[in-house]
This record gives structure tokens, sequence and C-alpha cells, in this order.
């Protein structure tokens, strides 16, 4: 699957996770439910999990003992900033109009959204048999249902000077003008209409905005990868190609795991913070016939590649940027480094990477911050919390990082995806 049709296809983390297991199960990896005992593991055996729906973990059994090799890993997320539906979440409008109460996941650029066609996409929970597990149920939206339009220049005159927006008030969207006259019903409506359900039935939802317009290439040479949600979903797309490119039989055990919630600080059962990763690892050592001592030297022996987009050098910004390390379109993978450790990356493991780099063919460069511009965070030193692994901070440079599309180099996804499948045949 290219990365144009994964993005079209991942328009929230719940629909990326569909995804991936569809891509994964018809590549011969077999679906196996966390609750169950973990079945005896050899080399060659490929398998994933889910969790929450919007998280994924895969795995190849490498023919190296763990306690000797340990695993390589790929982490990337598969959230990105939008607004979630709150409950009772229409509101009636004069002239029939009903827009949408939202909040704001993530740090998004708010302005970025507004003017565009947007859709709904996320999960459905419906009544079940058994109260603790209700039925799940995805929703995809595909058609442009959603506008947030912006006030016109001639009531702010100001407009291009600088307007500060309220998530509350600025940021609604317009679902369109009810003619029924049903009292909070337009949504439920449209959710029971769009699953072929009962409303009734609907006990509640995780529903998000996204951009109704499709991902595309542009640029004079068709040099530039156009879309929302780059940030994360091209560098879980490129760890999902590496996956399934790389060698069927590794000398070491292939990780690929997708976390969600990272936008919002990884703090979740689903996301980097949460111990279900280390766990899975510990179970996957046990179900091979090794003991605990075994799984601690297997993390040793451990590298993570923590994968998440870097800022391309911006030619209308340069002032934002570090003097000698501002890495540019196409020029490859970046390292991400930061003295406040806001990156896993060390000297260490910024060679390991790099070394990859040039057994696969590939340039790197490197991210570090202008001194005076507060950088982000990202996975690699959240998730050493639970697990104490090498491993470096790196992704491919965009821009407009957060906005509501986002824009990337061909080139460098190209290289990426070389870079990782170099990394797991290792």
């Amino acid at each position: 699957m290219d990365i144009l049709e994964f993005l079209d296809k991942s328009p929230v983390n719940f629909l990326a996770v569909k995804t991936l297991a569809q891509e994964l199960l018809a590549a011969g990896f077999k679906q196996l439910c966390p609750g169950d005992a973990m079945p005896e593991v050899k080399p060659g055996d490929t398998f994933f999990v889910t969790k929450n729906d919007s998280s994924l973990y895969a795995f190849r059994m490498g023919r190296q003992p763990l306690a000797e090799a340990g695993f390589h890993i790929i982490g990337a997320h598969c959230d990105s900033p939008t607004f979630r539906i709150k409950p009772n979440g229409e509101i009636k409008c004069e002239g029939g109009l009903v827009k949408l109460n939202t909040e704001v996941y993530g740090g998004p650029i708010l302005s970025t959204w507004m003017d565009r066609p947007l859709s709904l996409a996320g999960r459905v929970m419906l009544r079940g048999t058994d109260p603790l597990h209700p039925q799940t149920r995805l929703l995809h939206i595909s058609r442009p249902l959603l506008v947030i339009p912006n006030l016109a220049i001639h009531f702010n005159r100001q407009v291009n000077d600088g307007v500060k927006l309220s998530k509350q008030k600025d940021m609604l969207p317009i679902m369109g003008i009810d003619g029924k006259g049903l009292e909070g019903g337009a949504l439920l409506d449209l959710i029971a209409d769009e699953l072929a359900t009962n409303k009734a039935d609907i006990l509640d939802f995780d529903l998000y905005l996204y951009d109704a317009t499709p991902a595309c290439i542009l640029g004079l040479h068709q040099e530039f990868i156009s879309s929302g949600r780059l940030d994360d979903l091209s560098m879980v797309h490129a760890g999902l190609e590496a996956l399934l490119e790389s060698d069927k039989q590794p000398a070491t055990t292939q990780v690929l795991a997708i976390f969600d919630n990272e936008e919002t600080g990884s703090q979740t059962k689903q996301g980097a913070g949460s111990p279900f990763l280390a766990n899975m690892l510990q179970r996957i050592t046990l179900a091979q016939g090794g003991t605990q001592d075994d799984y601690f030297r297997a993390v040793e022996q451990a590298f993570m590649v923590s994968a998440d987009n870097a800022h391309a050098w911006h030619p209308n910004y340069s002032e934002k940027y570090d003097p000698t390390n501002h890495p540019q379109m196409g020029g490859g993978p970046v390292i991400k480094i930061n003295a406040a450790q806001k990156y896993a990356t060390d000297a260490s493991s910024s060679a390991t990477f790099a070394e990859v780099c040039r057994l696969a063919g590939v340039p790197h460069q490197y991210f570090v911050n202008h001194s005076d511009v507060a950088g982000g965070s990202t996975l690699g030193n959240i998730l050493a919390g639970s697990l104490p692994l090498r491993g470096v901070d790196m992704g491919n440079p965009i821009w407009a990082m957060h906005s509501c599309r986002e824009t990337g180099s061909v080139d460098d996804h190209k290289y990426c995806i070389r870079a990782f499948t170099q990394f797991y045949n290792l």
C-alpha cells in the first residue's frame, strides 16, 4: 500500500490501526488477543496484538535467542492533533443551522482547520449482551460533511494582523441545516444511518474531525507529499513497509510498536508511557522458553528507533532554526538531539543509526533546537521510563507540523523505508 492510500484510509487512530491490521493479516501475520495465554513462539513466527482499538504491536521472531540478540524495535504513534466531538454535541442555531461542540485534541494550528471540507471518523459503542463489553463499530464518513467558516474580513479588519482564536467559540464546525426539527437527533441519526444500526443502541462514541481532502503529491518535480497527519502516520507507514519487506527469517526479533496518545502525553494504557509493550516483550521471552533474567538481558541487547517527524528548514523563517543543524527537505532521515533529554538520542545511539543509514545507502541529517526556541518531546524518552532501552529519536523533515495539512518529501519517505528495512535485517 502506498503512502497516499494509507493516509486516506487512516483519518484517525482507530482507522490507522484497522488499516495496519488488514495489511498484516494479508501478509500472514496472526492476530492474538492480549487477554489470552501466549502460545509458544519459534523463529519466523509473525503475530500482532492491539490495545484499545488504537494501538498495535507487531512481532517477527528472530533466529537468535532473545537473551543474546534482544529486539529491534521501531516505535511510532498513530494519533494526530484534531478536535473531538463532545457528548451532547449538537448545538441548534437560528435558521436551523446545526453546529457541533468540540474540544481540542493535542496541539493543532487552529487557523489551518478553517474553511476546509472536514468530516468525521472514529469509533462508536453499541449496546451488546454484556454491559462490560459493548460492541465496537468503526465509523469513517468519507464524504465532506463539516466546515469551520472564518469570519469575513469586513467584520474583522485586523484579521491579517493576527487574531487570537477561541477554541470554544471560533472552532465549532457547522454540520448543516436540520429541517427535521428534532431535538439532538441529527448527529445520532447520521451515525445510525452510516452504521445501519438502531439509534437507541448507540451508547457513546469517540469521534474526531479530519481533513476530507485526499492526500496528494505536488511540486515542480512531484517531490512533495501533502496531507493531514503526516505527523506521525508517515513514520507508521514506513515502519509497516519495512517490516513487510524485511527478512522473513531474521537473526534478531523485529518489533513494530504503534502507540496512541503521543500528542497528549502518552500516559494512557495504549500510550508509550504504559507498561503494555514491556509486558508483551516479557511474555514473548517466556513463551520462547526463556526466564525472567533472559528478558532483562534481552532488553539490554535491544535497540529502539523512536520515529516521529522532525522540523524541515523553512525558507521564510530561517531565524527559528539552529545555524548548523537544520534539516533540509529531501536530505534524508533526521537524527534528533536535545541536551535536556527531550529525545532519547545520545552519541552511541546516534552513531548506530547513522551507520544503519550508511549501510542502507541513505543520507541522514541532524536536528537540534535553536537554543532560544523551546522544542517538544516524543516517544523515546517516555518509553524509556518503562523499558531502559538504548535508542535514537529520529524522523523525516516536514513543514507545518500540527497544521491541518502538512508537507513532506517523497524522497525522504523512500529513504526512511530503506533505513528501517536495513535496521530490521541487522
